[in-house]
C-alpha cells in the first residue's frame, strides 16, 4: 500500500471530487421533471450551495486531519458531542433511506439490462401488484447485501469499478449522441420557441405552479451532495493550500457546467411531450426511457427502418441498464457497512446499547443485522401503503433527497462556531478560504437557508397540491424526524448514564 503515501496533484483531485459529485441519473431525472428549466436552478444551486459549501468541507478537513470520525469529529470539535451525534446520525439514517429508495428500484436498470426496457409494472410475485412485487424484492435483495458484506467484500470493488467507467461513459453518450441527433436532423428534438418561456417554465403538469417549481430546489441541491466524504482529502492534496481550493473551483464550474449542458443535451433528442408525458414514466425509469430514445433518435438519423431503429434503443437502454444496475451493486455493498462504521467509530462506544457498537474484523456486523431489519421493515410499509407506481417512486425519491440533504444543514449551521474557534487559535488554521468570521457567518447563513427552503418547499408541496398529498408529506417528515429523535434519545442515555458527552472523550471508539 505505497501509493497511500503519495499526493494527491490538481487533476487526479478534480477527478475525484468529479466522481464523487456528479451523478449521471440527475441530469435524465431533472430534464422529466422540468424540462430546460431545471437548468437555471441547477445554476442556482451551484452558486448559492455547492461552491461555499465545498469550501467549508475543505476548511473543515484540514483542520481536523488527524480525526478518523469524519463529519462527527469536526461537528463535536465545532459545537458539541450532542450536537454532532444528532447530526450524524441524521447523515447516516439519510443512508438507511437511500437504501430502502435504490432496493425497490434498482430492479429497473436490472430489467433495462436484460430485456432493453422497462418490464417492472408487468412484474408478480404471489398475485401481488408490481409494486408490492418491488418491496419484496427489495427486501430479499437487502438481505442478500447484508449476507455477502458481513462475509468480507473484496470481489465488490472490481464491480463498482467496472460500474464507475461505465457510468463515466454515459455522460460521454449522453451529450455526444445529443450533438449528434441534432447534426443529422438538423433541429432540437425539444424545441426553443421562446428562450424566456423555455428556460423559466416546466413542461410537466405536476410542475406548474411557483410551490412546485421552489419544491425542484432540492433535487438540484441533491444533485451536488457528497462533498463531506471529500473533507478527508485536504491532508492527502499536494500544496494543499492552493491546490485544494483551486481543485475545488475548478470541479464546481466543470460540475455546473456539465449538468447544465446534460439537461440541455436531453432536450437534443427528446420531445418531452412525445417521450415522458405518458402515465408510464415516474422518477425512476425516466432516465432508461430517455437513453432508449436516444439510441432510436441516432438509428432514425443514420436512416435505418423503424424496427432497427428501435433495436439500436434497446440496446442504448440495456447497455444504460447495465451501467447504473453495476455501479449501484456497488454502491449498495459500500454503504451497508460504511456510514455505519463511520459513526460507530466517531461516536462514544458507549452510546450503542448492547453489542451495537462491536466491531469484528472491521465490520459492524450486529449493527448491520439489525440496519437490514429497519430497513426491510421501511420498504414493506412504503410499497404496502397502496400507491401506484409513479407515487411510489416519487415518494421514495423525494423521501431520500430530504433526508440526505438536512444534515448538510447540520454542518452548514456548525460553520460559525468552527471559524470563531479557528480564529482564536483554538482550531489549526493551515488552511482558510473564509478569512473573517463575517464572511464565514454569511456562507453558513445562504447555505443553511437555501437548504432548509428547498427541503420546506419540498416537503409541504404535495400536502397543499392534493389532499392525498399529505401522504408524501407526513412520509417525508416522519423519517427524519424519528431518526434525529432516536439520535437525541440515545446521546441523552449516553450523557445521563456517563455525564456530559464533551467530557468523555476518551470514551471514543475507534
Amino acid at each position: 500500500m505505497s501509493g497511500q503515501s503519495k499526493k494527491l496533484t490538481l487533476v487526479p483531485l478534480i477527478l475525484m471530487i468529479f466522481t464523487s459529485v456528479f451523478g449521471f441519473a440527475n441530469m435524465p431525472r431533472a430534464f422529466y421533471l422540468m424540462g430546460y428549466s431545471a437548468i437555471p436552478w441547477y445554476v442556482f444551486s451551484a452558486v448559492l450551495f455547492f461552491i461555499p459549501y465545498a469550501f467549508m468541507m475543505a476548511e473543515y478537513g484540514s483542520a481536523f486531519k488527524k480525526e478518523s470520525g469524519g463529519m462527527y469529529s469536526w461537528m463535536e470539535k465545532s459545537v458539541g458531542a450532542k450536537y454532532a451525534f444528532v447530526g450524524t446520525f441524521m447523515w447516516y439514517a439519510s443512508y438507511m433511506i437511500w437504501m430502502v429508495s435504490v432496493s425497490s428500484s434498482i430492479w429497473i436498470p436490472l430489467s433495462n439490462a436484460i430485456f432493453g426496457a422497462d418490464k417492472t409494472a408487468t412484474w408478480s410475485l404471489f398475485g401481488f401488484n408490481s409494486v408490492k412485487t418491488l418491496g419484496i424484492l427489495g427486501s430479499i435483495w437487502i438481505l442478500i447485501v447484508t449476507m455477502v458484506s458481513t462475509k468480507g467484500i473484496s470481489k465488490i470493488s472490481k464491480i463498482t469499478s467496472i460500474g464507475g467507467a461505465a457510468v463515466t461513459l454515459l455522460n460521454v453518450v449522453l451529450l455526444g449522441g445529443g450533438v449528434l441527433v441534432v447534426f443529422l436532423n438538423g433541429e432540437l428534438a425539444e424545441p426553443i420557441t421562446n428562450i424566456a418561456q423555455s428556460f423559466t417554465t416546466s413542461p410537466s403538469p405536476g410542475y406548474q405552479t411557483p410551490l412546485a417549481v421552489l419544491s425542484f430546489l432540492t433535487f438540484a441541491v441533491f444533485a451536488f451532495g457528497g462533498l463531506e466524504v471529500l473533507g478527508g482529502l485536504v491532508d492527502q492534496t499536494e500544496n494543499a493550500e492552493k491546490t485544494f481550493p483551486k481543485g475545488l473551483a475548478i470541479s464546481a464550474i466543470v460540475i455546473s457546467i456539465g449538468y447544465a449542458l446534460g439537461i440541455f443535451a436531453c432536450g437534443m433528442f427528446t420531445n418531452w411531450n412525445e417521450v415522458l408525458g405518458g402515465d408510464h414514466v415516474n422518477m425512476a425509469n425516466a432516465t432508461y426511457l430517455l437513453m432508449s430514445n436516444l439510441g432510436y433518435k441516432i438509428g432514425l438519423g443514420f436512416g435505418m427502418a423503424e424496427s432497427s431503429a428501435l433495436v439500436v434503443g434497446a440496446w442504448t437502454a440495456r447497455f444504460v441498464g447495465l451501467s447504473m444496475f453495476l455501479s449501484l451493486t456497488g454502491a449498495f455493498f459500500t454503504l451497508t457497512y460504511s456510514p455505519l462504521k463511520t459513526i460507530i467509530q466517531g461516536a462514544p462506544k458507549e452510546v450503542w446499547p448492547g453489542k451495537l457498537g462491536e466491531l469484528k474484523n472491521g465490520m459492524p456486523i450486529n449493527a448491520m443485522k439489525v440496519q437490514a431489519v429497519i430497513v426491510i421493515v421501511m420498504i414493506l410499509i412504503v410499497s404496502f401503503g397502496g400507491e401506484n407506481a409513479a407515487d411510489f417512486f416519487a415518494i421514495l425519491t423525494l423521501m431520500t433527497n430530504v433526508a440526505m440533504t438536512i444534515p448538510y444543514m447540520f454542518l452548514s449551521a456548525a460553520f460559525p462556531a468552527f471559524k470563531k474557534k479557528q480564529l482564536n487559535g483554538k482550531v489549526d488554521k493551515a488552511f482558510v478560504v473564509y478569512k473573517s468570521y463575517g464572511v464565514a457567518m454569511f456562507a453558513a447563513v445562504v447555505v443553511t437557508v437555501v437548504i432548509g427552503f428547498a427541503n420546506v418547499f419540498t416537503i409541504i408541496e404535495p400536502a397543499l397540491s392534493s389532499p392525498e398529498g399529505i401522504t408524501k408529506t407526513i412520509t417525508m417528515i416522519a423519517g427524519p424526524l424519528l431518526f434525529s429523535v432516536i439520535g437525541f434519545v440515545l446521546f441523552t442515555i449516553y450523557e445521563m448514564k456517563h455525564g456530559d458527552g464533551d467530557k468523555n472523550k476518551h470514551k471514543i471508539a475507534g
